[in-house]
């Protein structure tokens, strides 16, 4: 079987993620976005699935304090 993905799926995937994410653009301190990597593999998780874990949970937390 081909790794190459076609056109059309490529089409296909970036309008799923148009409609049903939200993308953010996130600036880090320079080595930060190493740390965070770092961290995330040891939980063996994306960097994506470790950012939102830690905002889901801070968000959590907060409502609880409030």
């Amino acid at each position: 079987m081909s790794d190459k993905v076609s056109k059309a799926q490529q089409r296909a995937v970036q309008k799923y993620v148009k409609n049903n994410y939200d993308r953010v653009v996130l600036t880090l301190p320079k080595g930060k976005r190493d740390e965070i990597k770092q961290y995330a593999e040891m939980d063996d998780k994306s960097m994506n699935a470790y950012i939102v874990q830690a905002i889901e949970e801070k968000i959590s937390n907060d409502k609880g304090q409030r």
